[in-house]
């Protein structure tokens, strides 16, 4: 089972508290979902469970252990999260595969296919429509079968179909194993969706349901 503890955590930047004694556990195998208004703070709570922000006090562990004692296959999707505009959807992914080297190329068309996109597709990333980036920013968050996969306001600029299909991966990474968090100012989307929900407000997290 995965798991992601938090504890004590707070961020400041500068004199203002962006998050505010964090405390709470997730766990494989559910989907989390975080409901509150723009900047509330829930891209930066994702920011820092991502690694990509350190906290000012308090600790997050995966599996029971730090970042620095084990570094968690992690998958994000989130607003800013930007791809190579001169390459294709398929070239994309592979030049971020490397990285890590855990996705083979079959894990990356397979990726592709699950949001709805052609691998063979030979149109520039630039080219995509914003629909079709964001399917695509999806596919290279579930590539590596995330032990963690967090979802930042994952269906923004996605029609119907599009907001069907994230909810369906949402629920089939869960099922995989995977902890799940899925963030919205939409509350209607994490209730139809979440197996527990919870609130942020000016950087406090409390449960919902």
């Amino acid at each position: 089972m995965n798991t992601i503890t938090i504890n004590n955590l707070n961020k400041n930047i500068g004199r203002k508290e962006i998050l505010k004694d964090i405390n709470i556990e997730f766990q494989s195998g559910k989907i989390y979902g975080i409901v509150g208004e723009n900047g509330a703070g829930k891209s930066m709570l994702f920011r820092v469970l991502a690694g990509l922000i350190k906290p000012t006090t308090g600790f997050v562990l995966y599996n029971g252990n730090t970042r620095k004692v084990e570094f968690p296959n992690v998958g994000l999707v989130m607003g800013d999260v930007m791809l190579y505009g001169m390459l294709t959807g398929y070239k994309n992914l592979k030049e971020i595969a490397r990285i890590r080297k855990i996705a083979t190329d079959e894990d990356i068309v397979t990726s592709i296919k699950r949001v709805g996109l052609e691998p063979s597709d030979k149109r520039k990333f630039y080219k995509y429509s914003l629909g079709m980036k964001h399917r695509l920013i999806l596919a290279q968050a579930i590539m590596e079968r995330p032990d963690y996969l967090f979802l930042d306001e994952p269906t923004n600029a996605l029609d119907k179909e599009g907001v069907k299909l994230f909810y369906q991966i949402a629920k089939e990474e869960a099922k995989r194993g995977a902890v799940v968090l899925l963030s919205s100012h939409i509350e209607s989307d994490i209730l139809s969706l979440a197996d527990e929900t919870y609130i942020m407000e000016s950087g406090k997290l409390s449960k919902l349901n």
